[in-house]
């Protein structure tokens, strides 16, 4: 569910970070005086953030009430929920919706699905976790800013029974983006207060992006509220601060993010490029020297790079740091689309349409290869026009 490189970074649209345990003190982050018109913005409740109406209800019962197997039950529900003809539902990176929403929309995100499905789950008597996955730095770009994007799924399985014993357990993992889970990246449990500061914390960086600074103050400060632990909200806090001039409290929501986890890079480098913008070039310096030599080989740091000099026009630079990327990972669809788009901007057309067919071939979603054979279909009809 995109910072600026110049004005670095990183709105963090988290849908998930791991965090270790350390006794916090979320209230010395927190500035009302800042934002003094907060309350004018109040955030959903949890009820109404996991609530299902009684037409969602009503799909949940029409789909399992005829079967009798809770194996059978949980597949059948699940194939319903992804199942285009029953809700088409659609990704969409900033659907950030609660359940309700997300069942008329008929859009989502990983984190508004795994909501929808974690409460139909529920609804339909199973037993039912989300899972944080610890997958690595991943950024996606929305209006001129670079996001962090975590992810999450969830974990379903069989109510227990009393007078039955289940030598094998079956569950399922629904999960948004299969290639997640195909890449077996470390999995931890996450409870309900965590996945309700992450939807506050999605929430804030709308705003944020939408320049309603006010509400995005209130949406972190509510994801803080309700998980002191949730590193993420301190550091898009420390950049709503940042950007209306609250340097201190800025620095101090970061320093706390690192309490956290010493080792969130997003936090270390919002600290370096405040630090950079208040007199101390060396801090700044030193600390991203050690941000970029832990980056330095994940493909999804190069590709971001190559992002930015695309949209600053400066489709070498663009093409080396794609390269780099796909050198280090070729089963992206994305950096094969950042290649063909490349290309196609510096008139080699064939290499283009090349860069768009293995896009295609990698995709994971019907979305995703429509758009590609999109462009490629206009591509042959401009050669096509020139012939």
């Amino acid at each position: 569910m995109k910072g600026i490189l110049i004005v670095i970074l990183l709105g963090l649209l988290t849908a998930c970070q791991s965090t270790q345990q350390v006794q916090t003190q979320p209230d010395r982050v927190l500035n009302d005086d800042a934002f003094p018109e907060y309350t004018l913005f109040p955030v959903e409740s949890e009820q109404e953030v996991f609530a299902l109406d009684d037409d969602a209800k009503a799909f949940v019962g029409r789909i399992i009430n005829p079967i009798y197997d809770p194996i059978d039950r949980m597949e059948t529900l699940i194939e319903q929920i992804f199942d285009r003809s029953e809700l088409n539902l659609l990704y969409m990176g900033n659907a950030n919706t609660t359940a309700s929403e997300t069942f008329h929309n008929r859009a989502a995100n990983c984190l508004s699905l795994s909501i929808m499905a974690y409460s139909m789950a529920k609804e339909a008597g199973f037993s039912v976790r989300f899972q944080d996955i610890d997958i690595p730095e991943y950024w996606t770009r929305r209006d001129g800013f670079s996001l962090l994007n975590g992810h999450i799924n969830l974990k379903i399985m069989p109510r227990p029974t009393s007078n039955v014993v289940q030598l094998i357990e079956k569950g399922f993992e629904v999960d948004f983006d299969p290639q997640a889970s195909r890449n077996h990246f470390p999995k931890s449990f996450v409870d309900r207060d965590t996945i309700l500061a992450m939807f506050y914390n999605n929430k804030g960086a709308d705003a944020l992006l939408a320049n309603s600074y006010t509400k995005a103050y209130s949406y972190f400060r509510a994801a803080i509220k309700v998980d002191p632990e949730f590193d993420s909200a301190y550091v898009n806090l420390g950049f709503l601060y940042r950007l209306n001039g609250f340097y201190q409290n800025a620095e101090n929501s970061y320093s706390h993010a690192l309490e956290i986890d010493v080792d969130n890079l997003t936090a270390w480098e919002n600290l370096a490029y405040l630090y950079s913008n208040t007199g101390q070039p060396e801090r700044a310096e030193e600390i991203m020297a050690r941000v970029e030599q832990r980056r330095e080989d994940n493909p999804f740091y190069h590709f971001i790079l190559g992002e930015q000099e695309f949209e600053n026009e400066n489709y070498q630079g663009a093409l080396g740091h794609y390269r780099t990327a796909l050198r280090l990972d070729k089963s992206r669809h994305e950096i094969f689309y950042g290649l063909a788009k490349t290309y196609y901007q510096l008139g080699d057309v064939n290499r283009s349409a090349r860069y768009f067919k293995k896009a295609i071939q990698r995709s994971r979603t019907d979305q995703d290869q429509q758009r590609y054979q999109g462009k490629l279909d206009f591509l042959s009809r401009r050669d096509e026009n020139k012939s």
